[in-house]
């Protein structure tokens, strides 16, 4: 199993692609904490044993510091992180409200910051390496309509990712950048009746004109297919690679 002895930590790990990943590092091996602001115990009931549910807000220092700490005592450290806590506000620019513009980049960016802080700083204690992957998106490649705090955050973790790489190194950690195209979550579900009511169209013409217009063959990403990178990301033997982004998206966004 790739992961075998390994910790790993997974933010908004409740439900989504968060889930996904944590199932699938499971299933590889790991020990995983489930970290979510609601949740997360229940989760980590469902998943077995080898989970562990972490309440945690990633906006809030001391429950991320606290959260951290809990699941590196109980589970044996943290080897992996996977930033992957999010939310979407879907408004035109000119209608945004600041408090929105706020939430999310605190959810998204100052989420990403604190776990990656408080794992950083466990990795480097431990002194056998580790790998930060951060959930990011077309988004952090290119903007749509309707999403500017989210392209904004989404943007702003690849230059994380790429600072994180340069001082990770020092003590063997990598970080890379996961950059999903559309996959039906939650999140997801949830955009398209806003979408639909926004740009005044039906729901399957959100589907069909808006999300998957790109792709080369109008299909979803699938949280299959966001696990299988970020396991990829996260058993990766050596630092060859990392400060990268990994488009998956069924072609969408091709560089």
């Amino acid at each position: 199993m790739k992961l075998s002895g390994k910790v790993a930590l997974v933010t908004g790990a409740a439900s989504g692609l968060g889930r996904a990943i944590a199932e699938k590092f499971l299933a590889e091996g790991a020990r995983v904490a489930i970290a979510d602001v609601r949740g997360a115990e229940e989760a980590a009931k469902a998943l077995g044993p080898l989970a562990l549910g972490v309440q945690m807000d990633v906006t809030d220092e001391k429950q991320v510091d606290e959260g951290v700490a809990k699941a590196a005592a109980k589970l044996g450290g943290v080897d992996v992180l996977v930033s992957n806590a999010g939310v979407q506000i879907i408004s035109a620019l000119v209608d945004l409200k600041l408090s929105d513009w706020h939430r999310m980049l605190a959810i998204h960016l100052d989420g990403a910051f604190l776990t990656t802080r408080a794992c950083l700083r466990r990795m480097r204690e431990q002194g056998r390496g580790g790998a930060i992957i951060y959930m990011g998106s077309v988004h952090s490649k290119e903007a749509s309509p309707l999403k500017a705090p989210y392209v904004t955050a989404k943007h702003g973790l690849i230059g994380l990712c790429k600072s994180v790489a340069k001082e990770g190194a020092a003590f063997g950690v990598r970080a890379n950048v996961i950059c999903p195209g559309f996959v039906r979550t939650p999140l997801v579900e949830k955009q398209i009746p806003e979408q639909a009511k926004e740009l005044g169209i039906t729901e399957q013409e959100v589907i069909k004109n808006v999300m998957l217009k790109n792709t080369v063959d109008g299909e979803f990403t699938t949280l299959a297919d966001v696990a299988e990178l970020a396991l990829f990301f996260a058993a990766f033997p050596s630092n060859a690679l990392t400060g990268q982004s990994v488009i998956v998206s069924h072609g969408w966004h091709m560089e």
